[in-house]
């Protein structure tokens, strides 16, 4: 396969629609907690705020400056994360990382759309890109731990 193949596919319809379409973005005027994440190889960030309610997350927004890949994953994950508690959104990110970088299998709902990010486990200089999201969704709820 060509690279220029390989690229197509990485960056298919589905990714694009995704990255268009991200919810809750902006910021939360009086977060419980927010978390700035960068990638340091590509230069991507996504700062996120949450409020949290009888240990879940009540209040969600995003702020994401990524490549298409980073912004189709916090695309999945806004869409998703609005009343879970921490062990599931860390499940979540776990079971991403263990996608892209051990062969493992699509993480579990509500988290399975990130599915769309299979092809991305062959580049791994997208990877950090990709758990931005994720990350710094489970750092913010760890600081309120």
């Amino acid at each position: 396969m060509s690279l220029e193949t390989d690229l197509m596919k990485l960056y298919s319809q589905r990714i694009l629609e995704l990255a268009a379409d991200i919810p809750h973005v902006g910021r939360l005027p009086a977060p419980d907690a927010s978390v700035k994440k960068r990638s340091p190889l590509c230069g991507s960030t996504v700062t996120v705020d949450i409020n949290v309610a009888d240990g879940k997350i009540s209040e969600y927004s995003q702020d994401v400056k990524a490549c298409a890949l980073g912004q189709a994953a916090a695309s999945v994950i806004g869409a998703n994360v609005v009343g879970l508690d921490a062990p599931a959104v860390r499940k979540g990110r776990d079971q991403l990382f263990a996608m892209l970088k051990e062969d493992g299998p699509v993480p579990d709902a509500p988290f399975n759309g990130l599915e769309v990010l299979l092809p991305a486990k062959d580049y791994k200089n997208r990877h950090a890109s990709i758990m931005l999201a994720l990350d710094a969704t489970v750092e913010a709820l760890d600081a309120i731990d």
